[in-house]
C-alpha cells in the first residue's frame, strides 16, 4: 500500500501520469521486497501457529524473542535481495519500443513486456525465484497445518477443537487469497500475460488483502474487542461485538 497507493492516487487526479525510469525501477524493488518479505512471513507464521497447537508446553523457547527477530529479520533480507535480483533481472533489458506500462503500477510482466530483446534467460531465472517465494513456503505452511489437523482430532473436547481451529483461522484465510492471487500472476509463462485479467487479480492483495488485514488479525483479539467495546460506549452508541 505505501509503495503503489499514494502514486495510483496521484495518477487518478492528473492528467499527466508519467513515472520515470529510476521510479518505476524504485518502485519495482520495494514492491517485490516488500511483497517476497510477505510471502515468507505467512510461512514463518504457519510455524508459529504449529508450535502454538502441537508444542504449546515448547512455545515459549520455539518462539522467544530472539527467535522471533531472527526469522523476521531473515524473512526481511532475503525478501529484499531476492527483489533486487527480480529488479535487475527486469531493468538490464534494452527498452526501445512503447514506454506505456498498462498496469498501474510497475509489475514484471508489464514492464518486460516493453523490452525489444530476448527475455527468454531473464524470464527463466525471475520465474524460479518466484517458485522460491511462493511454492516452498506455501508447502511448508501446508506440512504445518498437517500437523496441525492431526493434533486437533486428537482433542476430546468440541470446544478445544473449536478453538484450536478459530486459532488458525485468520492465518488461513490471509494464506488462501494471498497465494492464490499472486501464484496466477507470477507462477506461469510471460506469454500468457493478460492485462485486464491481471489488473483486477492484483488489486486483491495489492489493495483488498491490506485493507482486511486488521479485521482479519484483529477484531478476534479480545483486548482489541474490548477497547471497542469502551470506545463505541463513549460515543453513546450501546452496541454489542460478537
Amino acid at each position: 500500500t505505501i509503495v503503489i497507493l499514494p502514486k495510483m492516487l496521484i495518477n487518478l487526479l492528473s492528467l499527466l501520469r508519467t513515472l520515470s525510469f529510476v521510479s518505476c525501477a524504485t518502485q519495482m524493488f520495494f514492491f517485490l521486497g516488500f511483497a517476497v518479505t510477505n510471502c515468507l512471513l505467512l510461512g514463518v507464521m504457519g510455524y508459529d501457529r504449529y508450535a502454538a497447537i502441537c508444542q504449546p508446553l515448547h512455545y515459549l523457547i520455539l518462539m522467544s524473542w530472539r527467535v522471533c527477530g531472527q526469522l523476521v529479520a531473515t524473512c526481511i533480507v532475503s525478501g529484499f535481495l531476492i527483489s533486487l535480483v527480480g529488479t535487475t533481472l527486469v531493468f538490464s533489458l534494452p527498452f526501445c519500443g512503447s514506454n506505456k506500462v498498462n498496469h498501474y503500477f510497475c509489475d514484471i510482466s508489464p514492464v518486460i513486456h516493453l523490452t525489444c530483446a530476448e527475455s527468454y534467460i531473464n524470464e527463466l531465472v525471475i520465474f524460479i525465484c518466484g517458485v522460491l517465494v511462493l511454492v516452498v513456503p506455501l508447502i511448508f505452511i501446508c506440512i504445518s497445518y498437517g500437523f496441525i489437523v492431526h493434533t486437533i482430532l486428537k482433542i476430546p473436547s468440541s470446544e478445544g477443537k473449536k478453538k484450536a481451529f478459530s486459532t488458525c483461522a485468520s492465518h488461513l484465510i490471509v494464506v488462501i487469497v494471498h497465494y492464490g492471487c499472486a501464484s496466477f500472476v507470477y507462477l506461469r509463462p510471460s506469454a500468457k500475460y493478460t492485462s485486464g485479467k491481471d489488473r483486477l487479480v492484483t488489486v486483491t492483495y495489492t489493495i483488498i488483502t491490506p485493507l482486511l488485514n486488521p479485521m482479519v488479525y484483529s477484531l478476534r483479539n479480545k483486548d482489541v474487542q474490548l477497547a471497542i467495546r469502551k470506545m463505541i460506549g463513549k460515543t453513546g452508541f450501546p452496541l454489542q461485538i460478537l
